[in-house]
């Protein structure tokens, strides 16, 4: 997953050279500079508004040294961002009267044994990153049995949920970690409430309710693109083992999806829940926690004072499972969104950046 600082993109934007967008003809020709400038495979990129998509583009091709093109169908692995989706699927539960905010851990899991230090631990707090939980304590022992062929996800969700929460928080609740755990420890919670694997969850609740039929979980597979590895950009072939974090991650960075499918999920932030979450579930999702360290609501990184925002502050996240990168930036107040991905990591952060600066320069008018 990707541990660099979530603010990049915004760190990107404010960096834009003012005549970056008058240096080609369109996006679709900014697009390909980008990609073949940065060498990497495949590149695309979206601009939402309330009313949907108003521009998509993609280009390159689906795996290093292939002749397969991208097409605009295609789906692309969303890693980290996931966390956000994981946080709607809670506050749908929330508004089918089947969970609250403000849950505490011991009532999340009233089945385990819950240290006294997790007592008042809520479910906020888990996806805000400021739960105390320090990933480098858990997730490198929990990954070797989430490797096994077959293992029951959610045996393994329970599995590093006990761990953590038979003691007290290796770290300090209220500052800011980022933590791909306390998702886990959530999708554990989500599970509990739900009765049926979070996977599950998500397919009916959410991918189903908003139309976003490409939706999946782990590497796409059959005719769409491969992720990369390493700065030698090495196709990796989406059935090959270390292809992607193993299933039982879920919940913090599996999900893949075309760039359709992702406007349909970016557009509930810019309509107040588009007529399926109520406008203070949103504000609950949109809204920094308090404490030490950079502003994180509910699966987002949070902009302010910046110029391109529409006045309101703007949310941004990356994810990238090391073989793909992908980038979402919303700003609310201004109706309009724009999606980053590319079919490699590292060496396609330069074309990302490039191309959120360009996309955010041609934001329609709030």
């Amino acid at each position: 997953m990707d541990r660099r600082s979530l603010l990049t993109a915004g760190a990107a934007c404010l960096a834009a050279p003012a005549a970056f967008a008058q240096t080609a003809d369109s996006l679709d020709q900014q697009l390909e500079t980008l990609r073949a400038s940065a060498g990497v495979p495949a590149l695309g990129g979206a601009i939402v508004t309330v009313e949907g998509l108003l521009w998509s583009g993609v280009t390159g091709l689906r795996q290093q040294g292939g002749t397969t093109p991208v097409t605009l169908s295609d789906r692309w692995h969303l890693g980290s961002n996931t966390k956000a989706m994981t946080a709607v699927l809670y506050a749908g539960l929330i508004e089918g009267g089947r969970a609250a905010w403000g849950m505490t851990v011991p009532q999340l899991f009233p089945d385990l044994d819950i240290d006294p230090a997790w007592a008042s631990t809520t479910i906020e707090q888990l996806m805000g990153h400021r739960a105390g939980i320090v990933d480098q304590a858990v997730i490198p022992g929990w990954m070797a049995g989430a490797w096994l062929p077959g293992a029951d996800v959610g045996a393994l969700r329970t599995t590093l949920a006990r761990s953590i929460l038979s003691a007290p928080p290796a770290g300090t609740p209220g500052a800011f970690a980022y933590s791909n755990a306390g998702y886990i420890v959530v999708g554990a919670a989500i599970e509990r409430i739900t009765g049926e694997p979070w996977e599950s969850t998500m397919q009916h609740e959410m991918f189903d309710r908003l139309g976003m039929t490409s939706a999946g979980f782990g590497p796409p597979s059959g005719d769409n693109p491969w992720g990369h590895r390493g700065a030698a950009i090495t196709p990796a072939d989406p059935a090959a083992f270390g292809s992607d974090n193993p299933p039982g991650l879920g919940p913090a960075g599996t999900v893949h999806a075309s760039l359709e499918d992702y406007a349909r999920f970016l557009r509930l932030f810019l309509t107040d829940g588009a007529g399926w979450l109520h406008g203070h579930s949103m504000v609950q999702l949109t809204t920094p926690l308090s404490g030490s360290g950079q502003p994180y609501a509910l699966g987002w990184g949070v902009l302010t004072g910046q110029p391109w925002s529409g006045g309101g502050p703007a949310l941004t996240h990356d994810g990238s499972n090391t073989l793909w990168l992908a980038r979402a930036v919303v700003a609310p107040a201004r109706g309009a969104a724009a999606i980053c991905v590319a079919n490699a990591a590292e060496p396609a952060r330069p074309a990302i950046d490039g191309l959120t600066r360009a996309l955010i320069e041609r934001f329609p008018a709030g």
